[in-house]
């Protein structure tokens, strides 16, 4: 056995030289080819960064921050959304040494039932969570309170808030709980408002000095809409919601020469401080600009215009109106089923005559039609800066719900349908001799020291300047002769049209309801703003009865606000050379 032993430690002793030695040279060949890997291979960023984070990752942190969001401003640069700070409040159980105590000043401070509260922090959670949402007001009272409470955590919560409440909360949006945007300006800005996110290296030492930094900071946005305008508009559409028992309404004010939006007022709408307490998501929606609906007789001023621009009439034309036509197997009738004998273009408009409407139509045949409609942007979006916006609806031969039928309904406004903004604009096109503009909502966005202010921009020129003239003066005619003086305003030419739709339904037309608009220009001669009056169900049914007294109000209050001098003083300064145009708000 000792022999044995002998013998195997002897070879040991022959080989381990040879072991060592193997060893020695593996290590050599493992040296050289890490050397040959460092000198001939180039690291990959994202692996360098990935390393360096190991490294790092036991005295600091890198944290992704968001930019505060831009603030929103009107025309006037008073704040319409502003960003604010919100405390979510929590304590942990385990180090409060008098529960009721403390259960008795929380509970005082933070508006809490003090028994639950107590029950709370009688148990031995790490945490428990007591408020969701305080003010910065009560975060700083609790923050003073924690000075003398172990275990209280104070987190803020970046917040958006809206000064004005309710005002143009449409056209405004709100922001998430996410940090996005929705809906309105909020939602369609939302990359220039929420700025760039950007990493931030972050000590874990506790002993380390805080580095001042500059906070980053998305774009401002100054809008179109003017605050005291948009006031009066929301104000005047409660007041005719009120009066006419009418479900839901929209009122437009905007400027026709650079399609600046100076008020966009629905109701209902909502408070977008509070969206989450929102039933109806359709309340979020802007119904000026994503609700369709059928225009009714607002349509024939488009239907005489596009007719005057081919050329199929002048107006002096008449025809024969015997209160009825058959176009493509339908029978069309005027609202008040009665025969007007010979009738000039501009009574049409006067007397609203379904039949006269539909006999242009039909004399302009489908192709000249429905490319002039096309050029008034009926059926496409109008591109506003908002989000949301509905192309409208507008069948044309080839399609499969197209008839002929169609070409004498929709010259007074009925088969086709329409956004209250799309009406608006391209009416507008008349006040601004004949020249289409695309409405907008910005005036400006500012990041920085870069300020990008929007221009004027064209959608076409469906009419020439002297076609929109002599349907200006129509228009006119039918403030003057044929609405009782709903729409008139003391001292002022009025330029307008009534409109009195059906509501369509799957079976049919409802019986006995309506949609009353009316569209309307002033001063007639020198347009500075075009409005639009649009209310859903009211009790009474005619346009003329119903929208014209609310733009008349509107009207001889907005006169006033833009202080546009009556007519006879606007000659005057003429006369002697001045000039009276230009909102300048």
């Amino acid at each position: 056995m000792q022999q044995q032993q002998q013998i195997q430690e002897e070879m040991f002793k022959r080989r381990l030289p040879v072991v060592i030695f193997g060893l020695l040279i593996v290590s050599i060949f493992l040296l050289g080819r890490m050397v040959s890997f460092q000198f001939q291979y180039q690291w990959a960023p994202e692996v360098i960064n990935y390393l360096e984070g190991l490294r790092n990752s036991g005295y600091s942190q890198t944290l992704r921050l968001a930019a505060a969001r831009g603030t929103i401003y009107d025309r006037g640069l008073q704040a319409l959304a502003v960003n604010t700070l919100e405390y979510r409040v929590g304590i942990s159980p385990n180090l409060v040494s008098d529960p009721r105590q403390v259960a008795t000043q929380l509970a005082a401070l933070l508006n809490l039932d003090e028994l639950d509260t107590f029950e709370k922090l009688s148990t031995n959670e790490p945490y428990v969570l007591l408020a969701a949402r305080v003010s910065a007001e009560i975060g700083h009272q609790v923050a003073e309170l924690k000075k003398d409470i172990p275990g209280i955590n104070i987190e803020p919560i970046a917040r958006r808030s809206y000064p004005q409440g309710t005002l143009a909360a449409q056209v405004v949006g709100f922001v998430g709980g996410d940090l996005e945007g929705y809906y309105g300006v909020e939602g369609f800005y939302q990359e220039q408002l929420a700025g760039r996110e950007r990493d931030e290296q972050v000590s874990n030492i506790p002993f380390d000095l805080p580095v001042d930094r500059e906070e980053d900071h998305g774009g401002n946005i100054v809008l179109t809409i003017d605050r005291d305008m948009q006031f009066l508009a929301e104000s005047e559409l409660q007041t005719a919601i009120a009066e006419s028992g009418s479900r839901s309404g929209t009122i437009l004010i905007m400027n026709p020469r650079n399609g600046d939006i100076l008020a966009m007022a629905s109701y209902p709408s909502f408070d977008p401080n509070t969206y989450f307490e929102v039933d109806d998501a359709s309340l979020l929606i802007n119904p000026a600009i994503s609700q369709q609906y059928e225009p009714g007789s607002v349509m024939k001023v488009l239907t005489i215009a596009s007719a005057l621009e081919k050329g199929t009439i002048t107006p002096q034309d008449t025809y024969v109106d015997q209160g009825s036509i058959e176009i493509g197997g339908r029978t069309i009738e005027n609202w008040d089923r009665q025969a007007h004998g010979v009738v000039d273009m501009t009574q049409i408009l006067v007397q609203s005559l379904n039949v006269g409407a539909a006999t242009v139509s039909l004399r302009m045949g489908p192709s000249d039609f429905y490319s002039m409609f096309r050029a008034f942007g009926i059926g496409r979006p109008t591109g506003i800066d908002l989000q949301g916006e509905a192309a409208g609806t507008m069948y044309v031969p080839g399609d499969e719900n197209w008839s002929e039928s169609n070409l004498g309904a929709n010259s007074y406004g009925q088969g086709v349908a329409v956004t209250p903004l799309q009406m608006l604009t391209a009416v507008s096109a008349i006040a601004n001799d004949g020249l289409m503009m695309q409405p907008h909502v910005v005036r400006q966005i500012i990041d920085g020291d870069i300020v990008q202010t929007s221009q004027p921009s064209a959608l076409g020129r469906p009419i020439s300047a002297e076609t929109a003239e002599i349907v200006t003066n129509m228009m006119v005619a039918v403030v003057r002769d044929g609405l009782d003086g709903n729409a008139s305003v003391p001292g002022y030419t009025i330029a307008g049209k009534t409109g009195t739709a059906e509501i369509p339904s799957p079976v049919g037309y409802e019986p006995g309801v309506s949609i009353v608009s009316f569209i309307g220009f002033l001063p007639a001669d020198d347009p500075q703003v075009s409005i639009l009056i649009k209310l859903d169900r009211p009790s009474g049914y005619w346009g003329s009865q119903v929208a014209a007294p609310v733009f008349r109000r509107l009207a001889e209050r907005l006169v006033i606000l833009l202080k546009i001098p009556p007519d006879d003083v606007r000659a005057a300064l003429a006369e002697q050379g001045g000039v009276v145009s230009e909102i300048d708000r």
